[in-house]
């Protein structure tokens, strides 16, 4: 699947906060890195001296013995287990009592639910900014009092506080995050064909690497587009790299229209790429487990497929290649000199009641230290900047954080920002639009007025 769960619709929510919350359609991975993340309470050396190395917290949290803190989210199985051995450092440190909940696919519902029945969570982790902003603007969570703020202010970049704001006030602490600006390649294509990855670094060398897998006798690289999610990330990353971040935000918010000069760059740069031989034929009847296979199954027929970092649980359910041995990947390429940007998704933690206990909860998910007990066990991104990226548990989810906690613009998933009639529905929109260009990208003029007009409808305008 895409985006982390988000593909159901949320009813009521404007402009930007009528995003996508369900996951895409066709639910191949939840976005985690590493498959099978351990659950024996054990964690690697102290960051900064805040944990044990037995996932116990030793900072100064507070003493709530008695108390107990209700927190929900969306994780179960091996992602609950490893969030269990979060919660159980709290509890060890401050005598506090954590009771966690899964909501699974239903957080939005589940959340209103409680809050109608007078019994909100004290914290609830959740996926989708557009229900933040949703509740911030019905006054049913808190923005982040000083402490908190404090700690949010020392551990994460201005675009993750931007993501956790609403009207100026900052309301999230991002606990977990996803980089959906990762090129993932098959290493023993690549070094039979003399192709090198620090050469892809720009988009002109990434086309002349993925020439020269073409001219080995592999596809340069495999795209799956027979729907259209896998495309509007191709979208979202390049408008990025050449518009920037303030514009991809006012196409987002539609203040701008998918008519501007801006989008015709974008949909240019994409058209060097879609439609040429590089591409492996076929793309348009190919689903997107299909292209990954294609590249890292028994027999490739391609040698590189761009996805998320959540195309390392593909090629382990395939089982014959193995991430972090030929299954490798570069950050998606910079495009006229832009800087290190990525585009992803993440959960965030909002409050929902004023009490020391739960405020001391929420300022532990934004120190480092609560992150580094997930970490090592794998399965968890931190875009907290002061986590220690050796404590990742392999080379590659490490290379994911660093490019993660690194980028100087971070942006939220566009389509899961945008109106669901626009953003998220299969054979309409945004999907369907780019996969019509994707079938003919010598036509960006029709694409940009088409563009437009599903998103002018969408808006209601």
């Amino acid at each position: 699947m895409k985006k982390n769960g988000l593909r159901s619709v949320l009813a009521g929510v404007t402009l930007v906060s009528v995003a996508l919350l369900g996951a895409c359609a066709n639910g191949e991975t939840d976005g985690d890195v590493t498959a099978d993340p351990t659950t024996d309470g054990e964690t690697s050396a102290p960051v900064d001296g805040e944990t044990d190395g037995n996932g116990e917290a030793t900072g100064d949290w507070g003493d709530f013995s008695g108390e107990t803190l209700n927190v929900v989210a969306a994780w179960s199985g091996g992602e609950q287990a490893n969030f269990e051995q979060v919660t159980a450092a709290f509890e060890e440190a401050t005598g506090a009592t954590i009771s966690y909940e899964s909501f699974g696919d239903n957080g939005p519902t589940f959340i209103q639910g409680r809050l109608e029945g007078g019994n909100p969570p004290n914290v609830a982790i959740v996926g989708q900014p557009a229900l933040m902003q949703q509740l911030a603007s019905a006054g049913d969570i808190l923005p982040l009092n000083d402490e908190v703020l404090a700690a949010v202010n020392e551990n994460y970049s201005q675009s993750w506080l931007d993501l956790g704001s609403v009207d100026g006030e900052v309301y999230g602490v991002w606990f977990k995050a996803a980089n959906k600006s990762t090129m993932w390649y098959n290493n023993d294509i690549w070094s039979e064909a003399g192709a090198d990855p620090a050469a892809a670094e720009e988009w002109d060398g990434f086309l002349e690497q993925l020439g020269l897998i073409r001219d080995s006798g592999y596809a340069g690289i495999s795209i799956g587009a027979d729907v259209g999610w896998p495309l509007t990330d191709w979208f979202e990353n390049v408008y990025l790299r050449t518009a920037g971040a303030e514009m991809y935000d006012q196409l987002t918010n539609h203040e701008i229209p998918w008519t501007d000069p801006s989008v015709q760059e974008a949909l240019e740069v994409l058209a060097t790429l879609w439609g040429t031989d590089l591409v492996q034929d076929g793309g348009g009847q190919r689903d997107f487990p299909t292209s990954v296979t294609e590249v890292f199954g028994a027999s490739p027929a391609a040698g590189t497929v761009y996805e998320g970092d959540f195309v390392a649980g593909n090629i382990a359910d395939d089982g014959n290649s193995t991430v972090g041995e030929n299954a490798l990947f570069f950050d998606f390429p910079s495009i006229n000199g832009s800087a290190p940007a990525v585009v992803g998704g993440g959960d965030v933690a909002i409050q929902f009641t004023e009490d020391e206990a739960t405020s001391a909860f929420m300022r532990f998910l934004a120190s480092p230290e609560s992150a580094s007990i997930w970490v090592p066990n794998g399965g968890l991104t931190s875009p907290n900047s002061g986590v220690d990226t050796s404590l990742y548990p392999d080379e590659i989810s490490q290379q994911i954080a660093e490019a993660l906690v690194g980028a100087e613009d971070f942006r939220f998933d566009m389509s899961d920002l945008t109106p669901s009639a626009f953003g998220g529905t299969q054979g309409q929109g945004f999907w369907q639009e780019m996969i019509t260009f994707y079938e003919n990208p010598d036509d960006v003029q029709g694409a940009m007025e088409r563009l437009e007009a599903a998103a002018a409808s969408a808006y209601n305008e």
